[in-house]
């Protein structure tokens, strides 16, 4: 044994002190504790569809998630949608007024009910609308580009539903490509083509005749597939609800129940007990059970040795309306909604509970709308610039296709305060010190400062127009300007009057 060896801990020692997580912890406790080590596609690849089903199930069913999926279209697209402001700028450097205005009125054109897809069933905003609850729903969403003459401006968007895309076409291909779930990769996992079906496997037309299964292939390049992708080289999307799924089931099967007891406490209905097993003499016979039918105000005589035992369940208790909402806060945090918006339960909240729930949830909300830009928005928009242009729809050619979409910003819906009084003077301290600009104030009501401006401008020449005295006037009026002129005018006069006579007094010389 070595001098130094009587310092080394032993291994006892050494496994009193070691660390462990608890989160790997076994036993009876952690029995039903699963879980994976797959993928991100091979666990979606077997779990897609029955996910995609269900969530649609419940949009369909579900009171709840039917108000999840409206605040998403109210809050991430809006009332007016996703608009575009475009902030080109001339060769001085000044904002390029005239191409501004002719891209936004030919985009406003393109935007219309019936222009912008290629079944003409939809505006812009319906297809934004359309969009993010296909995105929330099925967890992704296909949008297909086209380019005609038939279209406006020679381009228009289809919208095809995730079931064309099979999720259990898997095939390995040359070059280091393959086809995962129906996307066609290269070997860095990029998207190069789409196999789209090419009928929808649960059309009724083919219920009761089995089609072979055919494809048709789409370049990637032609394809908008719009999912979050929450793990690294995940190929498909999964729905949002999957993981309030589970408890908005259950939650639906509790209150039905509690309703269904209620409905039998309700009728009270009772047992007679024959204790002497004489023959009794019903109002009818359910099987070989005789019933008797009980109406109001009237009363059965029994016979002897006989005896009634009512039938009053308990259910639904004073404990039903606390665990309805525990279970349905759950849910709502799930979704990532305020539970007060989603249950439009008011009930014993405050000011200050509500402002702060409000808040984080703009956030999100800000969040999916910023996604949603990108994603969506974005992509479609350059692709109808291009086509545009090379269609000459607004007198700008393709050669400034660069500068114009570069200069392109979106902005969605703004947010008015829980108390507005507070928030406009915040704002205006805000200004008046120099920690705001009149951009950030009117981006938070969805617009921007040339916006703001210019409908300022509107207002006052049509009041003008109207022969209206405009009373407002937010940024100074030029009476109060040109009386502050006159008084310093007159003030520079008295001075130097003053300073005159001064140096007539005492001879002070220039």
């Amino acid at each position: 044994m070595g001098i130094f060896d009587r310092f080394k801990a032993k291994p006892e020692t050494i496994t009193k002190i070691k660390r462990e997580y608890h989160g790997v912890n076994q036993g009876r406790l952690f029995a039903d504790f699963t879980a994976s080590d797959q993928s991100a596609d091979t666990e979606l690849r077997f779990a897609l569809r029955i996910l995609r089903n269900r969530s649609r199930d419940l949009a369909i069913n579900n009171e709840y998630i039917r108000r999840y999926f409206d605040l998403l279209k109210q809050n991430v697209v809006g009332e007016k949608g996703i608009l575009l402001q475009s902030k080109a700028l001339d060769s001085v450097g000044n904002l390029d007024r005239q191409g501004n205005d002719a891209l936004e009125q030919a985009f406003a054109m393109w935007a219309k009910y019936g222009n912008c897809t290629v079944c003409g069933k939809m505006s812009w905003i319906d297809a934004q609308k359309l969009a993010i609850e296909m995105l929330a729903k099925d967890g992704e969403c296909f949008i297909i580009k086209h380019r005609s003459n038939s279209f406006r401006d020679s381009f228009a968007i289809e919208f095809v539903e995730a079931d064309l895309v099979d999720e259990t076409y898997n095939k390995k291909l040359d070059g280091g490509r393959e086809i995962r779930m129906g996307v066609e990769l290269d070997k860095f996992k990029r998207a190069v083509a789409y196999h789209f079906l090419t009928y929808h496997p649960g059309d009724s037309d083919y219920v009761t005749i089995k089609q072979e299964k055919k494809y048709i292939r789409i370049p990637s390049d032609r394809v908008i597939h719009l999912y979050k992708q929450n793990r690294p080289a995940q190929t498909r999307g999964e729905p949002w609800l999957a993981p309030a799924i589970p408890a908005i089931k259950q939650l639906g099967a509790f209150r039905e129940a509690a309703v269904i007891n209620a409905r039998v406490g309700a009728s009270k209905m009772g047992f007679v007990v024959n204790k002497g097993g004489d023959g009794f003499v019903a109002d009818d016979y359910d099987g070989n059970t005789p019933v008797i039918d009980a109406q109001p105000g009237t009363f059965h005589t029994l016979g002897p040795n006989q005896s009634i035992e009512s039938f009053e369940p308990a259910f639904p208790n004073n404990e039903f309306d606390s665990f309805h909402k525990s279970i349905l806060r759950g849910i709502a945090s799930g979704l990532g909604v305020s539970y007060v918006s989603l249950s439009n339960d008011l009930e014993a909240t405050s000011y200050s509970s509500i402002r702060q729930g409000a808040l984080e949830e703009r956030d999100s909300y800000r969040n999916m709308t910023q996604f949603f830009t990108e994603h969506f928005a974005r992509p479609i928009f350059d692709c109808w610039l291009e086509a545009a242009m090379e269609f000459d729809s607004f007198g700008i050619p393709v050669s400034q296709f660069n500068k114009f979409s570069a200069s392109a910003e979106f902005r969605g819906r703004g947010f008015s305060w829980v108390d507005p009084q507070k928030e406009m003077t915040a704002a205006v301290v805000g200004l008046q010190n120099g920690i705001l600009s009149l951009g950030h104030v009117a981006s938070q009501y969805g617009m921007d400062t040339e916006e703001l401006l210019s409908q300022i401008a509107r207002d006052k020449q049509l009041a003008e127009q109207f022969g209206i005295d405009y009373a407002i006037e937010p940024y100074g009026s030029a009476t109060s300007r040109n009386d502050e002129t006159e008084e310093d005018e007159s003030e520079r006069v008295f001075n130097e009057a003053l300073a005159a006579s001064l140096k007539r007094a005492f001879s002070v010389e220039d």
